[in-house]
């Protein structure tokens, strides 16, 4: 649980006249630890207002999702939790969310939550804030990298060098289960970020781009690169990603594209911090500036909301740097905070997370490939992801058929 801080720590910036009246916010944080969290948040916040009257509604995760469009629409909340990006896109065109450029104008926001500006802006409008979010990466064995003289790569020559060498050494270079289909979505993430920057991957994401479009072959074309040397474990379309990882524990993998989700069982299966490292994702087109995918979780006002203006101070206080140090500290949310002035729990992947998202993500935070592309786009493209690792040949079939998923999808 959250410990009560003293108000003028807890509000860091923000506005510190007394609320009255009414607040009321919904919350999908249904699992314990992150209820929890929320929970004792509100409550250092009622305390800071105790004239204000706040109601707060969680609602199952899963059955959020159903009924947000419902609840929105009619008996509308004055503050309620989403994500990011393309998942806070179909409720920002239908008028259901509030435009709150205004708080982005502040230099409190302005500047401590740039790295997430991207994800809460869509026609050069924010609507809302993040509260959390993780990094990706690629996770590798520092012990087999040492063994065999190499260092973290600073460019895909780099990383196509060392690959080559821990083939020679009889090891596969990245461990991956694409039984599942998303996680090929990651790769391709960042290869098509590296390759042509976050703006024509949400060009893509939104239709915008065709999928046959010479560009996006390139992409393609530098993940084949890796395909062909034989970088992925064998068979990895039969693995679910927690199945793939023997591979990265035993060393016959020496590294994992992966968020930092992934740490614990690795952790748990004997890789110390001695054993494990992590490295951002080498530029492979140099005058692109590097972005990276990191899942956020957002706060909004609701466009029939009626306490906009508490509502605005309440978003206010969850982005402000003691909160968010105290909200996703390893005892509560064990995840990143979205304020570049906030502290990290002192954890040496959290640690390196944070400076590479808060200091060295320039060109933007994506969402991840499930989130920033529409449900049905997602699903038949990771599918033809997968098809791709595994039958590499078949791309102008892929290509061609995403095209006219891509028509109807988008029509």
């Amino acid at each position: 649980m959250l410990m009560a801080l003293a108000g003028s720590t807890m509000l860091a910036g923000a506005a510190s006249a007394e609320l009255t009246g009414d607040l009321k916010i919904f919350l999908d944080t249904s699992n314990p630890a992150p209820r929890a969290t929320m929970e004792a948040m509100i409550a250092d916040f009622q305390e800071l207002h105790p004239d204000l009257n706040i109601e707060t509604t969680i609602i199952d995760r899963d059955a959020y999702k159903t009924q947000i469009r419902n609840f929105l629409t009619a008996d509308s909340p004055d503050v309620a939790t989403w994500y990011a990006a393309n998942r806070m896109t179909p409720f920002v065109e239908a008028g259901l969310f509030e435009d709150v450029s205004d708080l982005w104008q502040e230099p409190e926001i302005a500047e401590a939550l740039a790295s997430t500006k991207g994800a809460m802006t869509i026609d050069d409008k924010q609507w809302g804030v993040a509260y959390t979010y993780y990094q990706w990466g690629i996770y590798y064995r520092k012990d087999i990298y040492e063994e065999l003289g190499l260092n973290e790569p600073a460019n895909f020559d780099e990383m196509k060098s060392n690959c080559a060498a821990i083939i020679d050494s009889g090891r596969k270079c990245y461990t991956i289960g694409t039984k599942f289909l998303w996680t090929a979505g990651g790769w391709f993430d960042y290869l098509n970020m590296r390759t042509h920057g976050f703006d024509f991957h949400m060009d893509l994401a939104q239709g915008k781009v065709n999928w046959t479009d010479d560009r996006v072959r390139e992409t393609f074309a530098n993940w084949r690169e890796l395909i062909d040397m034989g970088a992925f474990v064998d068979n990895h379309q039969n693995y679910s990603w927690q199945e793939s990882l023997p591979f990265i524990v035993n060393g016959e993998a020496a590294a994992i594209l992966k968020g930092n989700f992934a740490v614990a069982p690795l952790r748990e299966a004997g890789l110390d911090d001695n054993k494990l490292d992590f490295y951002q994702f080498p530029a492979i087109n140099p005058d692109v500036e590097l972005a990276e995918d990191a899942p956020t979780d957002t706060f909004h006002i609701p466009a029939k909301a009626q306490n906009k203006d508490n509502a605005r101070e309440f978003l206010r206080f969850v982005v402000s740097a003691n909160v968010q140090t105290e909200i996703n500290n390893g005892a509560n949310l064990g995840q990143l905070p979205v304020n570049a002035k906030s502290a990290v729990d002192d954890d040496k992947f959290l640690n390196e997370g944070f400076a590479m998202l808060s200091e060295n993500s320039p060109g933007g935070v994506a969402q991840f490939f499930d989130r920033d592309f529409p449900a049905e786009m997602a699903n038949e493209a990771m599918q033809g992801l997968q098809e791709f690792m595994v039958f590499p040949d078949n791309l102008d079939d892929i290509l061609k058929r995403l095209d006219k998923v891509q028509e109807r999808v988008y029509q």
